[in-house]
């Protein structure tokens, strides 16, 4: 575990200066699209957020209800019902309402257009840096800054606008039940041996990969895969340069390539138009369905449904031969405050109770934001013991995230397109054309 900490702290240092599925339930994890920090002005930018720290609100100033829109749908009669107990308990005129949306993205992306957002959200993928100022409230008096993994990827003119979850590692969590029933013996360490174990699980009547392709979500992460592909912890701002960033053979084309296969040789769910995500939980923790492709937060989940924390293990997908794992580092979302709450302070409080005191982070299976904080998901350790070489997504700049609102680029519809192909090639060059009229159109305002 102690050398896992010691890579994130290292890979963030480097990378980051922190998304998916999301990551967790609906879009959890978030999120494809990250904001991960910018390497140029980190020390102005930092230097700004300290020496402008404001202190903190009275605990008087604490109180009156507030509402936290969250995409995790299966956690309000749960663990955030009891979140909303204990803050009470400790600031007795204060009260939380949780609001869970399904469709998350699409709904807040409305609800910010119009500006009538809860007092607590998560920062959803379309609002650019440039633009948090416009939305959020500060949060540099809540005295994180210099505790926090990825701080600039919400900080914008020396400002901390929000405080990331948490962050995963993108990687195939799997029932060790399934696979045993199966007779895999060892965990594939190349493309050519987990396609291998795919086919035992299969011919022992496994489904070995769930995509849940009707929910889309869930297949962020092979967006992600392309990635490791690349070796470009920015791929994405360097598509925001690129007129065709989709070509043939190159990293998009090499990770869809994967989940084409898989789905083409029958190793997923029978009919992918009935999937569902809530019913998949059950169906890896119980071994019917082998493994997920998605970050370490699925972990808890998947115990939470029934299954064994030493049933379940967490490894690299293998993307190619070599023997060589290799692994995604991302943040997932992010929380922020409305700059127009009727109880600001309030607000700010509940962000900073969620991160010090809540243990979100470890019940999200996060490898958590503070880095004074370690993970205590022994699946972490397993994942860590591959060795892998770790990718972590850097900040997405504006330029990308207006060319993909633009073009309504949605990573997790791009799997979905590719899966669906009878004709890959043709799918890549209409994403190539959509790109290239998006991108003139951002470059003509």
């Amino acid at each position: 575990m102690k050398k896992w900490a010691s890579l994130v702290l290292s890979t963030a240092l480097v990378g980051a200066a922190l998304a998916g599925c999301s990551s967790g339930n609906n879009d959890n994890g978030e999120s494809g699209n990250t904001k991960a920090a910018e390497s140029t002005n980190n020390g102005a930018a930092n230097t700004a957020a300290t020496t402008n720290e404001a202190e903190p609100a009275a605990e008087s100033a604490i109180k009156g209800k507030i509402v936290f829109a969250t995409n995790r749908t299966d956690l309000v009669e749960t663990e955030l019902k009891e979140y909303a107990k204990r803050f009470k308990e400790k600031y007795p005129e204060a009260t939380v309402e949780f609001e869970a949306i399904k469709d998350y993205e699409e709904s807040m992306k409305v609800r910010l257009a119009s500006n009538e957002i809860p007092d607590v959200i998560l920062v959803p993928k379309t609002v650019t840096k440039a633009n948090l100022p416009e939305f959020f409230a500060p949060l540099d008096d809540l005295g994180l800054n210099d505790r926090l993994y990825f701080k600039e990827n919400y900080t914008q003119d020396g400002v901390l606008y929000g405080i990331v979850t948490g962050s995963s590692a993108m990687g195939i969590t799997y029932n060790k039940k399934a696979f045993e029933k199966a007779g895999i013996t060892a965990v594939p360490k190349t493309l050519d041996e987990f396609y291998a174990a795919c086919e035992k699980l299969k011919a022992a009547g496994i489904v070995a990969l769930s995509t849940n392709f009707k929910d889309k979500w869930p297949l962020m992460g092979w967006d992600q895969e392309a990635f490791l592909f690349a070796n470009d912890p920015g791929l994405h701002n360097t598509m925001a340069g690129q007129d065709e960033p989709f070509p043939v053979d190159g990293p998009h084309w090499k990770a869809m390539n994967i989940i084409k296969t898989i789905v083409d040789k029958g190793y997923v769910e029978k009919d992918l138009m009935s999937t569902n995500w809530e019913a998949s939980k059950k169906d890896v923790a119980s071994g019917t369905t082998a493994m997920y492709l998605l970050g370490n937060w699925v972990i808890n989940q998947v115990i939470d449904n029934g299954a064994k924390s030493e049933d379940i293990g967490f490894f690299p997908l293998p993307i190619d031969n070599s023997g060589q794992a290799k692994a995604l580092l991302s943040p997932d979302y992010a929380y922020a405050v409305s700059k127009n709450s009727a109880n600001l302070e309030t607000a700010k409080a509940f962000v900073k109770w969620l991160v010090e005191e809540s243990g979100y982070d470890d019940f999200g299976g996060f490898i958590p934001v503070l880095k004074d904080k370690e993970s205590k998901l022994p699946q972490l350790a397993e994942f860590m013991s591959f060795k892998p070489q770790v990718v972590e997504m850097v900040a997405e700049s504006d330029e990308y995230v207006n060319i993909g609102n633009k073009m309504q680029f949605d990573t997790s519809g791009f799997a979905q397109d590719v899966i669906m192909a009878d004709d890959v090639a043709k799918v890549f060059a209409d994403y190539n054309k959509r790109w290239k009229e998006a991108r003139a159109a951002v470059a003509a305002k």
